[in-house]
């Protein structure tokens, strides 16, 4: 005969898999590009301060790094090429928090379980804001 289980059995099974859920969503294989349609407005200019590198989420949920020079916008996508999580910005350089891959700004892998840079994604300024571009 079995034991029932206990109020503190399945509060704790609830609990590992509330934590557990999100981290293997993260890490599901998603694709490493963002789908973007040349025309889709991803920022405001303005949200990319002169010389500085962000990283932004697109109106259908992507991230997108944004590195800015004057008028100049180049784009990466924001999706870690190990295993789909997004990078996220750190002091010197771009951070995949699942396996801890780096990134410079250019999408080069400086280190960790990533072996292939994060992907280019054409980008020109119309009207002030950074637009998806061919």
């Amino acid at each position: 005969m079995s034991a029932e289980p206990t109020r503190r059995t399945i509060l704790g099974a609830a609990a590992i898999t509330a934590v557990s859920a999100p981290l293997l969503v993260a890490c599901s294989g998603r694709k490493v590009a963002p789908e973007t349609t040349s025309g889709t407005v991803i920022a405001p200019l303005d949200a990319v301060p002169d010389g500085d590198t962000v990283v932004v989420m697109t109106a259908a949920g992507s991230p997108v790094v944004l590195s800015r020079d004057g008028d100049s916008v180049t784009a990466y996508s924001g999706i870690c090429t190990h295993q789909g999580c997004s990078v996220r910005k750190e002091t010197e350089y771009l951070l995949c928090p699942c396996h801890n891959s780096k990134f410079d700004w250019d999408g080069s892998v400086i280190s960790g379980l990533a072996k292939d840079p994060l992907p280019p994604i054409a980008v020109e300024v119309v009207n002030g804001d950074i637009v998806a571009a061919g």
